[in-house]
């Protein structure tokens, strides 16, 4: 399909919801019109209409906060579209990660679990040391602490992977990535720092297994 397949509304405007292609995340709901679409296209990177100043708007372009296009996909009827990005900081204007952060409705079973949910609950427990929570415990004591439990919990892992036991290992593998993300808090590493790491050497493994192969 092509751009002059969607359906456009009575403005000119076509609704976009863009997605974290890492998480998997809503991260906004922006517009598009005709010529933001274009310079998407072109560029590889998202660029909207504003509705309130009425002007293009190039995600990033004062905030550095850009967002790289991996898909575009449109829906059903045409006239919705879905934009999953690879992102450089945060997609709201208010400095937060994603622009949806205020719950209107939760089930009895809660949200589902999420790295990127553990990072910012760690993050919360950082901020404001709630008393008697083991988490608040380990900042307090600081770096050093926290690196020794790090320590402490990869001995568990190997312990528990050589007896073959597989759910203690699983045990013992979620203890040592609590306290690693508690270490990444602590060091302001965000888990988008260490997703672009692993997805770098990715390709690197990739180039190095052709080379062998050749």
């Amino acid at each position: 399909m092509s751009v002059d397949d969607l359906k456009f509304d009575a403005q000119g405007l076509i609704p976009a919801i863009v997605v974290d292609a890492g998480s998997g995340k809503v991260l906004t709901l922006a517009y598009m019109n005709r010529e933001s679409l274009s310079i998407s296209l072109a560029e590889g990177r998202t660029c909207f209409w504003s509705r309130s100043r009425q002007t293009l708007w190039r995600k990033g372009e004062t905030s550095g906060n850009v967002q790289h296009i991996r898909t575009i996909t449109a829906d059903c009827d045409r006239d919705a579209l879905v934009i999953t990005v690879d992102k450089e900081g945060p997609a709201c204007h208010l400095g937060t990660d994603s622009c949806f952060n205020d719950p209107l409705y939760i089930s009895q079973s809660g949200e589902p679990f999420s790295v990127e949910g553990l990072y910012q609950l760690l993050q919360g427990r950082k901020e404001t040391l709630p008393e008697g929570s083991y988490t608040t415990y380990l900042f307090q004591k600081g770096l050093d602490k926290i690196l020794k439990k790090v320590g402490e919990e990869s001995t568990e892992v190997i312990i528990a992977g050589k007896a073959q036991d597989k759910a203690e290992t699983i045990y013992e593998i979620a203890d040592l990535m609590y306290h690693v993300m508690v270490l990444m808090v602590e060091m302001g590493i965000s888990v988008e720092d260490v997703r672009k790491e692993l997805a770098s050497r990715h390709v690197i493994d990739h180039k190095v297994k052709q080379e062998k192969m050749t």
